[in-house]
This record gives C-alpha cells, sequence and structure tokens, in this order.
C-alpha cells in the first residue's frame, strides 16, 4: 500500500482547528501528526476531522501546554507513550498500522531561550529528554518505524538561515545537535525529507516575530520526518508545505509530507 503522512505542529488545535481542516480537505494526507496540540484530548475538535474522513486517533493532552495526536484515514492502533525525561508532559504518543508500521510522535521539549543547563532548567530538560530517547532505541530497536514531530533541533548548517549566527542560539548549537545525531545513530534512523531534497537550504519554521516572515525569511528545519533503515527506501515525495504558514491564523510551523510505498 502506499501512503502519504504529514506532520505539523499546529501550535493549539482548537484555535487552529480551520486550517487543520484546510489541510486535511486540500492536501489529504492518509496521516496527519500533530505537536503542540494544547488541549485534553476530549476537546480536540475529532467530529470536524471525522467529517473529512480522519475517524481514527489516537493523542495524548494536556490543558494549555503541549500534546501530541494522530488523525488517520486508515485503521490505527494506540500502542501507548513513552515519558521521557520523566517531565510528565505530553509529548509522545505511538501507533500501528495495519500494515505493521509503526508511527512514533514527538514534540521535544523548546529548551527556553539559554543553551546552558546550569542556569536554564528547561535547556537540562531537553538534553535529558533526548538523551532518553537515545537510551530507549538502543535498548529496544525499531523496525519498520516512522518517527517524525517538532524535533526542535535545526541539525544541519543549511537547516537553519545562518549557520554561524545560530550556534549559540537554542535549537542549532553543537550539543544539541550532537545528542539529536546520538537518537538517529541509536535508532538507526534515517532522515526521510533530506534522503529526497539532499541540497539547499530548508526550513519548516519561521518566528511569528519578524513583520514579514517570507521576505525575511529567517527559518529553522525544527520538523522531521525519519525512517528506519529497513523502509526507507520506500519513502518519497517528501516537500515542506511552505505557503501554509502563510494561511490565516497561521502557525508558526509548516507541514512536513512524505509518501511512503509500503
Amino acid at each position: 500500500m502506499s501512503f502519504t503522512l504529514a506532520t505539523w505542529n499546529i501550535n493549539s488545535v482548537r484555535l487552529r482547528e480551520p486550517i487543520v481542516c484546510k489541510l486535511l480537505a486540500e492536501e489529504g494526507p492518509d496521516v496527519l501528526c500533530l505537536q503542540e496540540c494544547k488541549s485534553p484530548v476530549d476537546k480536540i475538535p475529532m467530529e470536524q476531522f471525522a467529517e473529512l474522513g480522519y475517524t481514527h486517533m489516537i493523542a495524548r493532552g494536556q490543558k494549555g501546554y503541549n500534546g501530541v495526536a494522530i488523525l488517520s484515514r486508515l485503521p490505527i492502533e494506540d500502542i501507548g507513550d513513552k515519558d521521557f525525561a520523566n517531565l510528565g508532559h505530553a509529548r509522545h504518543v505511538a501507533g500501528r498500522l495495519e500494515n505493521g508500521v509503526t508511527i512514533h510522535n514527538f514534540y521535544v521539549p523548546a529548551g527556553g531561550d539559554v543553551p546552558d543547563r546550569e542556569v536554564n532548567e528547561k535547556f537540562g530538560q531537553k538534553l535529558d529528554y533526548l538523551t532518553d530517547m537515545r537510551d530507549w532505541f538502543r535498548s529496544d530497536k525499531p523496525e519498520k518505524a516512522i518517527l517524525v514531530g517538532d524535533l526542535n533541533i535545526a541539525p544541519r548548517e543549511d537547516d537553519v538561515w545562518d549557520h554561524k549566527k545560530l550556534l549559540k542560539v537554542v535549537s542549532h548549537t553543537p550539543i544539541e545537535v550532537a545528542h539529536f545525531a546520538d537518537v538517529m545513530d541509536a535508532g538507526g534512523w534515517s532522515d526521510v525529507t533530506r534522503n529526497d531534497i539532499p541540497d539547499g537550504r530548508l526550513y519548516s519554521w519561521w518566528s511569528y516575530r519578524a513583520k514579514d516572515w517570507n521576505a525575511a525569511d529567517k527559518g529553522r528545519r525544527l520538523d522531521h520526518v525519519w525512517a528506519t533503515e529497513d523502509i526507507k527506501q520506500a519513502a518519497h515525495s517528501s516537500q515542506i508545505m511552505r505557503a501554509a504558514r502563510g494561511w490565516e491564523k497561521p502557525s508558526d510551523h509548516a507541514p512536513v509530507f512524505a509518501t511512503f510505498d509500503l
């Protein structure tokens, strides 16, 4: 079977329900993974999504913060979640499609503003979260799996608008990039987006602070699609849907797409 998957930090699924519906109606991914839903699970507007054919949902939520959800037109089994770094946050959920593919949906902590765990607790939590991810994937090697989400790290020099200026900015510091690489290596993960689009600057996030985000184009690629080695060759047609960043009442992230023939 062939299926298309998208991942999107929606920055409040209830506030941005109209643009979620717009994406589902116009682009029609088979699976949409959302992060930063900022909603208890029972308050997610599932009826509107079901009307568009997305009758399956697995999610973890909390009021006002975090939250992850997988909306699907395909049957999907809830196979649990992990509380990495013992934060008590709704940041991970996993599901399994009928073809046996596991989908992990992650929202890694942003890490605050100062890249020093001695003065910024949130930065330490981010590093600990990534270390726990690494250790889990080492101990329980994933197979036939896809990992998506807002991982809050732009790893490559061409994943940010200015590599040198951002080396001391949270999301692109060397220690974060090293932790990111360790997670990838531990799980045998492959960067699907960059396999498809290997060259050139590529962003999925643009700050709300810019008066004209499109003209300034000071972006970062914080949102990712990974696949395990055994299925990475089945992935193709990756894209970052930049246009969605310009929709009415947008998220500051754009959805990232990939198609898998499995």
